[in-house]
């Protein structure tokens, strides 16, 4: 159930409100950035985004029903723009459909013991800036069934590669994130 002050924000941005619109963009603007951001890594381009996405919340709130999150809508929503404007700046190594090559920037000789691994912590720091060295496609298909929990079939119909290629992706997303934090980890303690 939504509450009557949001409601009432939502109702406002309907009639075209700007005290509205200011309200709802200043509640979640953190919120949508953090969301962008995990798609695209780049601070400044990740702004960008969010504009563009609240410019579409706000031209099509018309279309949300009141019977899911608002927020959950809204979240959609920037998934999607972050995913339009990937695939409009054709981003570096970014093709889809066509599962990508990201071997050369994985060491190959890293081998990682369970023993080893289970020693590690991370912080939330370490992961989002391992994540951000991932290529867009493998953070796209990584952040769609991670954090959106989207099915295979359904990354699919949204970038438009083959079931087959978002889970290789998907696993090799994986490796090269751990890879990458056992290297910097490994960097740091040396």
């Amino acid at each position: 159930m939504q509450n009557k002050e949001l409601l009432a924000h939502i109702n406002g941005c309907l009639r075209g409100d700007d005290k509205s619109q200011r309200w709802v963009f200043e509640r979640y603007y953190r919120l949508m950035f953090g969301v962008c951001l995990r798609y695209v890594s780049d601070k400044d381009a990740t702004q960008d985004v969010v504009q563009e996405g609240f410019l579409k919340i706000f031209l099509s709130i018309h279309k949300y029903s009141s019977k899911g999150s608002f927020e959950g809508w809204m979240r959609r929503i920037m998934v999607n723009t972050s995913i339009d404007a990937i695939r409009s700046r054709k981003a570096t190594g970014l093709v889809l459909g066509v599962e990508e090559s990201f071997d050369s920037f994985v060491e190959e000789d890293v081998h990682i013991s369970y023993d080893e691994d289970d020693e590690m912590n991370f912080t939330v720091h370490d992961v989002q800036a391992a994540m951000a060295k991932l290529s867009p496609m493998y953070r796209m298909v990584f952040n769609l069934h991670v954090f959106d929990n989207l099915a295979h079939k359904e990354i699919s119909d949204e970038l438009g590669i083959s079931v087959g290629t978002s889970k290789s992706n998907l696993a090799k997303a994986r490796r090269n994130l751990r890879s990458i934090l056992v290297n910097m980890k490994k960097t740091n303690h040396v």
